[in-house]
């Protein structure tokens, strides 16, 4: 499932506590800290325009991954990313997550369209995608990532 990931979560996520009463992955991070701190100052920035902007991802009462908003939205383009412990992928948990960001964006009359990014080898990912009936667009080229294909979902 998803839950929205408030300051106060992130607060507790970079001290190295699970909120909510949940529990975090014993075996792996989630996220790296600086991660974790990019991730919500990028919340905090697209949430000043734009909100929900960021999910924790829980299976079981356990805080797997995360998921969020990486762009601030532009006529109801909402662009995703995502990413889930090493020690929990190959699970099906960000398929199940992926499916319940797309139907909420379907249920939000502000989301016209869910679009998101994968490296051009990371299969599990574009696998994630083409299973919540993503569509591949195009490629591109970024400076950090390298090659990157181009997804997207029409949620209306």
């Amino acid at each position: 499932m998803i839950i929205e990931l408030t300051p106060i979560d992130f607060d507790a996520l970079l001290k190295g506590s699970a909120p909510l009463n949940l529990r975090l992955v014993p075996d792996s991070a989630i996220a790296p800290p600086e991660v974790l701190e990019m991730l919500r100052r990028l919340a905090a920035d697209i949430g000043a325009a734009f909100s929900p902007s960021a999910w924790m991802i829980v299976e079981e009462d356990e805080i797997v991954g995360l998921c969020s908003i990486v762009r601030t939205p532009r006529d109801g383009n909402i662009h995703i990313g995502y990413g889930i412990a090493p020690s929990r992928q190959g699970r099906g948990c960000t398929t199940r997550a992926i499916g319940q960001l797309l139907a909420w964006g379907r249920s939000d009359p502000r989301v016209a369209l869910l679009s998101a990014e994968t490296g051009i080898g990371n299969i599990a990912s574009q696998r994630v995608l083409e299973r919540n009936g993503f569509i591949r667009t195009g490629e591109r080229i970024d400076a950090e990532d390298g090659p990157l294909i181009c997804w997207e979902a029409v949620t209306d």
